[in-house]
């Protein structure tokens, strides 16, 4: 059997494939190999067979055949046909707005000098951010990610990495934090506007989100500068609540996927219940604020949701919908998300503090919530594919 390898270039239109695979099957050759790539209209196919026959006939039928639709060919007898690859190891996400050639040249740079082959590269997003995904072969887990991390510094990107294989496929549960995560602001603050202490609460939040006072002590501060204010005003901040770009995409999609999605929240229940709704969401976690005769005592209510007990939370939820930590997704920004994180299968520090992002998996800095989807594989293509079925196909412009 003699080896030959079909290279077929040019622009892509319909029947390419049809006519190349006509001719190969006249000539009864085995197939390999087959890959095939488009690249804005560019086509890109390659096919290796092999062939007990007249290699050199061949050769010329395929020209011929090629010839009468305007492709260009290169046909190379002898090509050696073992394929002593490396199994994919990882998969590394790309993602920025304007991605630049350099990013992908400093990071190709590194791989190279581990060691790291790349094996294969797509767009799986065009829409808010470019998103690249690259799948590589690695001989050292822990020397990949320290490349990773220092490249998305040293350029400003995001650059994600997981292990390959059907572990990243098999996420069925996620869980969001809420303030600065799923939506753009913190509660807590906008209630303090109420009661005019917004700028004591902001320099307290801060440092708890930091991880420099401890979140329970924080928060009883905090909510104590709230006492007398109306429980009204609980609802009229609920409904002023702005969703981080990405948001109903993100959860939209994933519930279509079969995902458990719901909220494990330093915040507080009777606010983050109206997310809930608005989303539909599956559970939530949250602190209660206490209200006696319509008013904020300032006070809360039962055990409160902190840095250990969101980790808890997640471990509650997972358990009850009979789904493995393995398989849980957990996002969040503040200090009091580092246990969440650790604890689910794949933790995403959201515009995170560093002391965050170092007990996370990876890492978003991003203004949109839809980067967590193409970290597990979701394409914007299929994103927009199932919107448009149903009628939510939209586009915002980007400032």
């Amino acid at each position: 059997m003699t080896p030959v390898l079909v290279t077929v270039t040019g622009p892509d239109k319909p029947g390419v494939t049809g006519v190349l695979f006509a001719v190969l099957n006249r000539h009864r050759v085995d197939v390999v190999d087959v890959e095939q790539v488009v690249i804005r209209g560019a086509l890109t196919l390659g096919v290796l067979v092999e062939t007990a026959g007249d290699a050199e006939a061949l050769q010329e039928r395929i020209e011929q055949a090629m010839a009468t639709i305007a492709m260009n060919v290169r046909v190379a007898i002898g090509a050696a046909v073992s394929d002593d690859r490396e199994p994919v190891t990882h998969v590394v996400l790309v993602m920025a707005r304007g991605l630049q050639a350099g990013t992908i040249g400093a990071l190709t740079r590194r791989f190279g000098a581990l060691g790291v082959n790349i094996d294969g590269i797509k767009r799986i997003a065009d829409y808010p951010v470019t998103g690249l995904e690259l799948t590589v072969s690695a001989p050292d887990d822990a020397a990949l990610r320290s490349a990773v991390a220092e490249t998305g510094k040293a350029t400003g990107v995001d650059i994600a990495v997981q292990r390959a294989g059907l572990e990243r496929r098999t996420k069925r549960l996620i869980v969001f934090d809420v303030d600065s995560t799923l939506i753009t602001g913190e509660v807590i603050e906008m209630l303090a506007d109420h009661t005019g202490t917004r700028s004591k609460v902001e320099e307290i939040t801060a440092a708890a989100m930091r991880g420099e006072l401890d979140f329970a002590e924080s928060l009883r501060a905090r909510v104590a500068m709230l006492a007398g204010l109306d429980a009204a005003v609980l609802d009229e901040v609920a409904a002023s609540l702005e969703l981080t770009p990405g948001a109903r995409t993100t959860i939209r999609t994933l519930k279509r996927l079969g995902y458990r999605c719901g909220i494990v929240s330093g915040g507080f229940t009777q606010v983050a219940r109206h997310l809930v709704e608005n989303l539909s969401l599956d559970f939530i976690a949250a602190n209660t604020l206490e209200v006696v005769d319509g008013r904020l005592t300032g006070n809360v209510v039962g055990e409160i949701v902190d840095r250990p007990g969101k980790a808890r939370a997640l471990e509650r939820f997972a358990a009850e919908f009979d789904i493995p930590l393995a398989q849980t997704v957990a996002v969040g920004d503040g200090a009091n998300d580092i246990d969440m994180l650790s604890t689910a299968g794949l933790g995403i520090a959201f515009n995170a503090k560093p002391v965050v992002a170092e007990h996370a998996d990876t890492t978003l800095n991003q203004p949109f919530l839809d980067p967590v989807l193409f970290i597990l594989g979701i394409s914007r293509a299929d994103v927009e594919a199932a919107d448009a079925a149903d009628g939510s196909l939209r586009r915002v412009p980007l400032p």
